[in-house]
């Protein structure tokens, strides 16, 4: 890493190597065309399977399914954007997993399983164990391959999004609270049929116990499959770009797990009457707390790098001396969107926020790179991130000065400097212009982001 040029040799722009490249792609190269084709297909997979559902349920079964569904998503979308807050990735990221969830994933499982399990029927003419062999081995395979596309699909073209185990969970997580969605819709709607025709009504009628079975005990049945095949595309992206075998095999593993679980979940109705209790007592719940301590350590971690990587950028002026202790606790940042909110309105709290994403992005840059892990376009990047920090220091660092001095830690006032107890920097901050980079005349701190 020492052998890199301290900024890029071409700035990046229209008149650099990749605007030049830019200009000569192909149409189907181009973002918007991308973006339409994707919208469209995902737009037309949520009629089809829209037309679907109502066609099996009816209308009115649809509604009811629909009402009973939603309840859970909130819960479960809102969990997983609590894991992200450390680095928060886009939300247009967690639109399209979801999306993809319930309309494409859920539209290729319909057709999937329905042409598996008919054909497995005509050929051994055993309805029953068709249905049994579909629930068991056809389902999982398909759902979880359909499931496991939309976190293929952001690993490959959303990459900087794609840093870490945290960042393939959300993925996954939310990916799969869209399929779960549109599935509960169909057999809570389904239920609400059968009832209509038999009557039941109350606590003992089909709907109540589907409703208890999928939305009450189980609502992270699904997301807790895919996340595995998250957590094997989130090991992939700390991997190294030429570890290949390494890159490939880890997603391949967690999708695999993916399967068995769900597999076993699917089959539990056939170990007996309390068959499903005791898959339910003996595997999932371990396993939801075990995944659910291995994310928050994971986000902890996180945290600690954040404290690590930063004081390099406090030695050479981009930040100031508190801001690695702030942006490394989570109360501390909260402390800081707080103030801002105070002292300057919803914008400048956005501007705070917005502050301590770059930071952490930046912190988990240099991570990699330390490691020998970053691509190519390490040191582009990073001095996007750092430009982007300087537009929105005057609102930041005030903010999280003061979240800093209000955590009282120890060795910590506000006379608190380079050569402190805290950090012990010796080094003075020098200054020179950079307009040529960020198309100003202002002047930054030297970029020297190897220094440790």
């Amino acid at each position: 890493m020492a052998t890199c040029p301290p900024y890029p040799t071409h700035p990046p722009g229209p008149s650099g190597p990749t605007g030049g490249a830019l200009r000569h792609a192909h149409w189907w190269q181009k973002r918007w065309v991308r973006y339409g084709a994707l919208s469209t297909l995902l737009a037309l997979s949520g009629l089809v399977i829209l037309a679907l559902v109502r066609e099996q349920t009816g209308t009115e079964g649809f509604l009811v399914g629909l009402g009973l569904a939603i309840l859970p998503v909130p819960l479960l979308v809102a969990s997983f954007r609590w894991l992200d807050r450390v680095e928060p990735g886009p939300w247009r990221n967690l639109l399209f997993s979801f999306a993809w969830g319930a309309c494409a994933a859920a539209l290729i499982a319909i057709i999937a399983n329905s042409f598996a399990t008919r054909w497995i029927a005509t050929a051994t003419a055993d309805p029953s164990h068709a249905d049994t062999l579909g629930a068991t081995v056809i389902a999982p395979v398909v759902e979880e391959m359909a499931k496991a596309a939309a976190v293929l699909l952001v690993f490959l073209f959303r990459r900087r999004d794609f840093t870490g185990i945290v960042d393939g969970v959300v993925i996954a997580g939310v990916t799969a609270t869209g399929f779960a969605f549109t599935e509960n819709i169909l057999y809570l709607g389904t239920a609400f049929g059968t009832d209509q025709l038999s009557g039941d009504s109350g606590i003992a009628s089909v709907t109540a116990a589907t409703f208890f079975v999928r939305v009450i005990m189980s609502p992270f049945a699904h997301p807790l499959f895919t996340v595995l095949t998250g957590i094997g595309f989130g090991i992939a992206a700390l991997s190294g770009e030429r570890q290949h075998v390494r890159r490939v095999l880890l997603p391949l593993t967690g999708l695999l797990l993916a399967m068995g679980m769900h597999a076993l979940w699917n089959g539990s109705s056939a170990f007996g009457e309390f068959g499903f209790f005791g898959v339910y007592a003996a595997f999932m719940v371990p396993a939801f707390g075990l995944l659910t301590w291995l994310v928050i350590w994971t986000r902890q971690r996180e945290l600690r790098t954040v404290r690590e990587e930063l004081p390099a950028y406090v030695v050479t002026g981009w930040l100031a001396p508190s801001e690695p202790l702030a942006l490394g606790s989570m109360r501390a940042r909260r402390v800081a969107r707080q103030y801002a909110r105070r002292r300057g309105g919803r914008g400048a709290a956005r501007a705070v926020a917005q502050y301590e994403a770059y930071a952490t992005s930046l912190a988990f840059l240099r991570h990699r790179g330390r490691r020998g892990r970053a691509g190519a376009d390490f040191v582009v990047r990073e001095r996007e991130l750092l430009g982007e920090l300087w537009r929105r220091r005057e609102l930041a660092r005030p903010a999280l000065e003061h979240a800093v001095a209000a955590q009282a830690w120890p060795g910590y006032g506000y006379g608190y400097g380079y050569g402190g107890s805290g950090y012990g920097y010796a080094a003075p901050v020098h200054w020179q212009p950079y307009g040529h980079v960020y198309g100003s005349a202002a002047s930054y701190p030297v970029y020297n982001p190897y220094r440790t």
